[in-house]
């Protein structure tokens, strides 16, 4: 009978995962798999030029046009739905805009290792807080600039060197290594354009931020920052790098799934 109830209340409940910049879908292959063998109903988005979309990097120039495939997935949701939205890294970016615009759809937005501005890059602590500082470990970015090169980079991503050393480092082997196959330039341009001046729709969503205690991309410190100026109902702690997904699925699955367990569904 437990079973079965739980089983049941999981069916209700549709998990909207949103990877974060060079990533896509594909990055949550692990608790996606995990998810729906409990029952529940997920969806793995790739935004455009990110996992499958065909979409070139360097011709994507604003944030909206980035965002477009997840703001088209939640017009698309019926009225009476609504979805649990997880962002990783840069994802929180996509989840904060969903807040200002469909917070109505949205039972909870939760944060992993996410970049958490209710009203994104406006200000210069916001870019401290939000955009990731990899000075430290040297000239880390191939940058392209579709503009000219008297104009900032329109894409970025990680050299393939870099990248276990700073996203994946305590991700199995085989995990980085999919990833390195898998990364594609990431539109920098659009994303530092992101900025959500709506309103205040998005306070009326329930938010949840889960922290990565060995982040080197988005640091604690910086996480820290995010969560004391727009504070989330609740703060979790994974033992992880940049990518949970990856290097402690089970636990961010366990989290998910109790965050799901505190929030109402609309059909329940």
């Amino acid at each position: 009978m437990g079973e079965e109830f739980v089983k049941v209340k999981a069916m209700t409940q549709h998990f909207v995962l949103v990877h974060g910049i060079s990533g896509g879908g594909w990055c949550w292959y692990k608790i996606r798999c995990l998810m729906e063998k409990s029952g529940y109903k997920v969806s793995c988005l790739d935004l455009k030029s990110a996992g499958i979309d065909p979409s070139d990097a360097n011709t994507i120039l604003s944030f909206e046009d980035y965002n477009k495939p997840l703001m088209d997935f939640m017009s698309a949701l019926p009225d009476n739905e609504q979805v649990i939205l997880v962002g990783h890294s840069a994802g929180g970016l996509s989840v904060t805009e969903a807040t200002h615009k469909f917070a109505k759809k949205i039972s909870l937005a939760i944060y992993v290792a996410a970049t958490m501005l209710k009203t994104g890059f406006l200000t210069d602590q916001d870019v401290k807080d939000g955009v990731p500082d990899l000075s430290e470990f040297g000239d880390v970015y191939d940058l392209e600039f579709g503009l000219g090169h008297d104009q900032p980079p329109t894409s970025a991503i990680v050299k393939k060197e870099f990248q276990r050393k700073i996203i994946y480092h305590m991700s199995p082997q085989e995990d980085s290594t999919l990833a390195a196959m898998l990364v594609r330039p990431g539109p920098i341009k659009a994303l530092l354009s992101a900025r959500f001046t709506e309103g205040n729709d998005a306070d009326k969503v329930p938010r949840l931020y889960i922290k990565t205690r060995y982040d080197r991309v988005v640091k604690p410190q910086q996480q820290d920052a995010m969560i004391k100026r727009w504070p989330p109902s609740n703060v979790f702690v994974l033992e992880s790098d940049h990518s949970p997904f990856f290097s402690t699925p089970f636990l961010l699955f366990g989290l998910l799934v109790k965050a799901a367990a505190s929030v109402k569904c609309a059909c329940d």
